[in-house]
């Protein structure tokens, strides 16, 4: 049974409820560093890591160490943060290679 949408106090219930499509690229950043700091949510967090770096694809390659600029992310956040863009880069590069295999 579904929730009510406006008591979500983290972007994961709605990933949960209506699908990772719908989420920003703040809230999905917001699910992979969990919980925020003292006076500072998990999206407020996501929200300056993009507006330090402009864009996903530009965080994505940023070293590790740039992101402890970032007031809220520790080790275990950026770890899990570039967990995931890594495994987004490898299933990108999949579909790639697998499309250009096809139209051989």
């Amino acid at each position: 049974m579904p929730t009510d949408p406006t008591k979500w106090r983290h972007p994961g219930g709605k990933l949960r409820e209506q699908g990772a499509d719908t989420l920003s690229e703040a809230e999905l950043l917001a699910v992979l560093i969990s919980s925020g700091t003292k006076g500072r949510p998990a999206e407020g967090i996501a929200q300056d890591l993009l507006e330090r770096f402009g864009s996903l694809a530009r965080l994505a390659n940023q070293p590790l160490e740039a992101l402890l600029s970032i007031k809220g992310l520790g080790d275990v956040k950026i770890l899990r943060i570039a967990a995931a863009l890594e495994i987004a880069r490898r299933a990108a590069s999949e579909i790639i290679r697998e499309k250009e295999e096809q139209t051989k």
